[in-house]
């Protein structure tokens, strides 16, 4: 196989540094790229032109998933390999639904991370088939009567949608006419109702919402 191009997303430093240093020890593999955030790596990645991009999870202005939708929107030629601290299965579901063609822990062991690039460089995902189907057929189909869901009023699940889109609050305000500020009130009356955390886990379940 010819030379393995990688893309590096993290905030934090040392753990670049250290993946880096462990992938220069390898003669297939060559880092052409690096970020600490999401905007930085959504205008770096297309210049460097890798055939694969590990991206963090979660981000300090945003998170890996959402940047890997972007990505295999522009780019699907470009793998994306999903590394991550967390356990986290809603993550887990965004990341399929994004196109993404792995999903590692950090705990990975370093000529593991080795050979999972390697395999979404050949165009093979390391995702099991049968897993793949599981996630997509409970995103499509959802429970009967999802109980938080129906918590949402109809301009909470107008905005869920949005959110699913990748908009940021300003965007959301400017497509359906409301104030930055009355969007943010949205936003976080809605991660309440639904008991979720971040915007990532929000898109999985505007997936369930017939629009």
């Amino acid at each position: 196989m010819s030379t393995v191009r990688v893309f590096l997303l993290d905030d934090h430093e040392i753990v670049r540094r250290g993946i880096r240093e462990m992938l220069s020890e390898t003669e297939d593999v060559d880092v052409v790229g690096e970020a600490s955030t999401a905007a930085e790596a959504l205008r770096r990645i297309p210049a460097t032109r890798p055939n694969v991009a590990v991206l963090d999870a979660r981000l300090e202005d945003g998170n890996g998933i959402d940047v890997c939708r972007d990505l295999r929107s522009a780019h699907p030629d470009i793998g994306c390999l999903i590394l991550t601290s967390y356990d986290d299965d809603d993550a887990l579901f965004a990341a399929i639904m994004a196109g993404a063609a792995g999903y590692l822990l950090k705990q990975i062991k370093g000529t593991d991370l080795v050979g999972a690039i390697r395999t979404i460089a050949s165009g093979r995902s390391l995702l099991d088939p049968a897993v793949t189907q599981r996630v997509l057929t409970r995103l499509r189909e959802g429970p009967a009567e999802d109980r938080k869901l129906a918590a949402l009023g109809e301009r909470e699940r107008q905005i869920l949608v949005l959110i699913a889109e990748g908009l940021t609050n300003r965007q959301i305000a400017g497509r359906i006419h409301l104030s930055e500020k009355t969007v943010k009130n949205y936003v976080s009356a809605i991660l309440e109702k639904l008991q979720l955390s971040s915007r990532t886990q929000a898109a999985v379940y505007a997936t369930r919402i017939d629009k």
